[in-house]
């Protein structure tokens, strides 16, 4: 399993804390049994319930464990203890291992939670690292074509022809496009990684938005081709965010892909899904990246393809947002991202 798919589990664990301790309850009292019915150790029962607690309480939330902690003594006294099946506890030496036992729960809890508030610290100082490097790096490009472009225009005017001083005009906006780009997507990077992306959604035309998309793209859009199909159901959205994810994505497609070759865009419905497909013809996400594109500051090739890593991590947190999926599908050549939206009437 590759370090993609196991972020993936966590997250899905961390945004299902119920789901997650209701399973990890069912397999401690599972394994618990077992113990109890094969050795009768007492102590054995105990440390796997006091295992299940600090699982919990390093996945989720502290009351979670505290629950865990309660419900697995109580566990323990109805179902290991004599007399079996109530809630009566005589045993001197099974008292004394339960407010043991509930003792080190407890106090196992608070420090998987403080361990827990450290790693997110360091997250977020890691993530602030990584964004002070990403602008140091990926803003001196743009800025150095522009200042550079500016300054010879300005140096040069009189002795360039009408032709090189609309090229050099056209290079200083192509940068500046790319610089506001980036910066955007810096911008909605943070706000996704500190939770603070809030945002409205409205009936909107998808067919539209992506129209309004393709058109910002002025050099390379005769390269787009588009495959829309008819009356499609609106969606409820926001118009601007899901511009931003579908420009990100073709962004990248364009960018991989050869010049020559055109980057295809369908738009369909499959079920109670509005799917968008873009493929290019380049050389194509290795399966063992497939996931791993969708990070922050990820990479395919960093020597080479001169990306700041943010556009498809932004696209995914946008469209995850909206109960959406951005994914990798697998083709005979090049790359699909397919991004798919649910066709729903309400607001969230």
């Amino acid at each position: 399993m590759t370090f993609a798919n196991t972020a993936s589990i966590n997250q899905y664990w961390r945004t299902h804390p119920a789901l997650f301790t209701a399973m990890l309850l069912v397999i401690a009292l599972l394994t618990s049994y077992l113990i109890d019915h094969f050795s009768g150790s007492a102590i054995a029962v105990l440390l796997i319930l006091q295992l299940a607690v600090v699982a919990v309480a390093l996945q989720c939330s502290a009351n979670y464990a505290y629950f865990v902690a309660v419900f697995g003594a109580v566990s323990f006294n109805f179902l290991f203890t004599t007399p079996r099946y109530s809630l009566q506890m005589f045993n001197v030496e099974d008292i004394v291992n339960l407010s043991v036992f509930l003792l080190v729960a407890l106090t196992s809890s608070k420090l998987a939670e403080h361990y827990r508030r450290q790693q997110q610290a360091l997250e977020q100082a890691q993530l602030r690292n990584s964004i002070l490097l990403s602008v140091s790096h990926d803003l001196r490009t743009p800025l150095a074509t522009i200042i550079g472009t500016l300054t010879t225009l300005k140096e040069y005017q009189a002795k360039l022809n009408p032709t090189q001083t609309e090229e050099l005009i056209d290079s200083a906006a192509a940068e500046s496009h790319r610089l506001h780009q980036y910066i955007e997507n810096l911008l909605q990077a943070t706000k996704l990684q500190h939770g603070a992306l809030k945002f409205s959604l409205d009936e909107a035309n998808l067919r539209e938005v992506l129209q309004r998309t393709i058109a910002r793209f002025q050099t390379a859009q005769p390269r787009i081709q588009i495959h829309c199909e008819p009356e499609l159901p609106p969606l409820m959205i926001c118009s601007s965010l899901i511009e931003q994810a579908i420009f990100n994505v073709l962004d990248n497609a364009l960018r991989y892909s050869p010049a020559e070759q055109p980057v295809t865009v369908n738009l369909y419905r499959h079920q109670q899904m509005l799917r968008i497909d873009i493929q290019d013809l380049g050389q194509g996400i290795a399966p063992a990246d497939a996931e791993a594109i969708f990070e922050l500051f990820y990479r395919q090739h960093p020597s080479t393809d001169g990306g700041a890593g943010l556009g498809l991590a932004v696209a995914k947190g946008i469209i995850t947002a909206h109960n959406g999926r951005i994914s990798a599908e697998t083709v005979a050549q090049g790359s699909l991202i397919r991004i798919a939206l649910p066709i729903t009437t309400e607001a969230a």
